[in-house]
């Protein structure tokens, strides 16, 4: 039963993954490629999640805390500077 939900689990999270970094080659705008990173980032975290559960061990805590903390800043990082630009777009 384990290895079936651990498959189907597999199979979900490569297709986000797939669609994340489709979204990023072909987004539209820099804040799409921005929230696609941030979900592949999300996506890899819950697969070294999974992965913690499955073979119940604690080896890649810090390596999730690190991955979320890395991608929130990133997150904040990227829409303060958008929302800096839309402010003064009138400034080179």
């Amino acid at each position: 039963m384990m290895q079936a939900v651990l498959a189907v689990t597999a199979v979900i999270l490569s297709l986000a993954a797939g669609g994340a970094i489709i979204r990023i080659a072909r987004g539209p705008s820099l804040l799409d490629r921005v929230l696609a990173s941030d979900v592949l980032l999300a996506i890899l975290g819950a697969a070294l999640c999974i992965d913690m559960a499955v073979n119940r061990h604690l080896n890649n805590l810090m390596l999730v805390v690190a991955i979320s903390v890395i991608g929130f800043i990133g997150s904040v990082t990227v829409a303060r500077f958008v929302s800096d630009r839309r402010e003064h777009p009138s400034e080179p």
